[in-house]
């Protein structure tokens, strides 16, 4: 299976400084040498180029007020910026005094935040990128997808078990702890594991602590660095109040890639792993959503819907569209009671259902229209801007 082009909705102006952030092996270095073949690449990750610049960030600005004219009219592309923060004092000069622009990619938030990224204050638009999206993935094979993730390394490997274990191994812990966020590595590394079994669940902070053997303001930190490394997102409740008594402070995690939860549970192949098929499509489904509303501006919201007596909508986008994930290859009434319950108080809603069926219908449960779409069709009509 190749791709042939990456399919990225964002505009690159020219002039503008854009911050693309995205979590590593994503292509987003790939995606930019194709784009831009003729710009400056300043790529941190060597040891060579990183040392001339840590020591010396002042070279930056002195070596490209010499570049020819054609090249600081092109963007001058800074890969896994926040491994050098104090260059974003040479870059705001830049920006400022010599009228250069940037494409300045990261891997991680945290030294950003902490270096003020802010300095550049309005003056660079922030954009995300992502694994593989389903309009990329052709031919599209659901079981290849939740097997190996999409990664494109992975993805596109005969190799990819390796791949997957190499990225937990070097960046998942090695690199987490060389940036300084991790001192206790073993904690950390049976944290993921732990993490990746409660991946799509309510977070509970005090059970994973107990697993982990570490404290309850250790994991919340641990969860911090997750996100703060795009490894994975936290997923708020919907929180409109309504007459049932809902979960309002609780939280769910979900890692961005389904491939690198399989690794981390050490499990069998996806047809081999029956107890995990469910979270896995529903961890699936949430990266789809979640890369969608980021490509349309990251306007929508997401977010999932749980009453106290334990009915549940696993996704509500945009306060207009409840999606539950079902792997069941037939839907029973038994699978539409959290729908339901949903549609009591939200009337308007429009009423989703995901699933293995062979094929998508339209049914009327208890007064309610529900769609309910196999995997492909709900995606093709998702990235067809169909529902939203």
């Amino acid at each position: 299976m190749q791709y042939t082009k990456r399919i990225y909705p964002h505009i690159f102006p020219k002039g503008q400084t854009i911050i693309l952030l995205g979590p590593r092996k994503t292509g987003k270095t790939t995606f930019l040498k194709k784009d831009f073949p003729n710009s400056l690449f300043i790529d941190l990750l060597n040891s060579e180029i990183a040392s001339k610049y840590s020591s010396h960030p002042e070279r930056l600005r002195q070596e490209l007020m010499l570049l020819k004219k054609e090249q600081q009219d092109l963007p001058i592309i800074i890969d896994e910026v926040q491994l050098i923060p104090e260059l974003l004092n040479e870059i705001h000069w830049l920006i400022e005094n010599a009228g250069l622009h940037f494409i300045l990619c990261g891997s991680s938030t945290r030294k950003l935040r902490t270096a003020g990224v802010n300095l550049l204050g309005g003056r660079a638009w922030t954009y995300h990128f992502f694994p593989f999206v389903y309009p990329e993935l052709e031919p599209y094979n659901l079981e290849y997808v939740l097997e190996r993730g999409t990664i494109p390394t992975h993805y596109l490997s005969s190799f990819y078990k390796e791949h997957l274990k190499a990225y937990v191994h070097d960046y998942l812990t090695l690199e987490i702890q060389q940036e300084g966020h991790v001192r206790n590595l073993p904690a950390f590394r049976h944290f993921l594991e732990v993490a990746a079994f409660s991946s799509g669940e309510l977070i509970n902070y005090a059970n994973i602590a107990r697993e982990a053997g570490v404290t309850e303001k250790t994991i919340k930190a641990y969860f911090d660095i997750l996100e703060d490394s795009l490894i994975g997102t936290r997923l708020p409740p919907y929180k409109k109040i309504q007459k049932r008594e809902l979960i309002f402070k609780t939280n769910k995690f979900y890692f961005f890639d389904v491939g690198l939860v399989n690794a981390l549970k050490r499990t069998t192949p996806f047809l081999q792993a029956q107890e995990n098929k469910g979270h896995i499509l529903e961890s699936y489904i949430f990266q789809e959503l979640n890369a969608y509303r980021c490509f349309k501006g990251n306007e929508m919201s997401l977010n999932f819907w749980r009453t106290t007596t334990g009915l549940e909508v696993d996704f509500i986008l945009n306060q207009q569209i409840a999606i539950e994930v079902k792997l069941s290859q037939s839907i029973h009434d038994s699978h539409l009671k959290g729908l339901v319950a949903f549609a009591e108080e939200n009337p308007a809603t429009e009423l989703i259902v995901v699933c293995c069926e062979q094929t998508s219908r339209l049914i009327t449960h208890k007064g309610h229209q529900i769609k309910i779409f196999t995997v492909q069709d709900f995606l093709d009509r998702l990235w067809n801007s169909e529902f939203i």
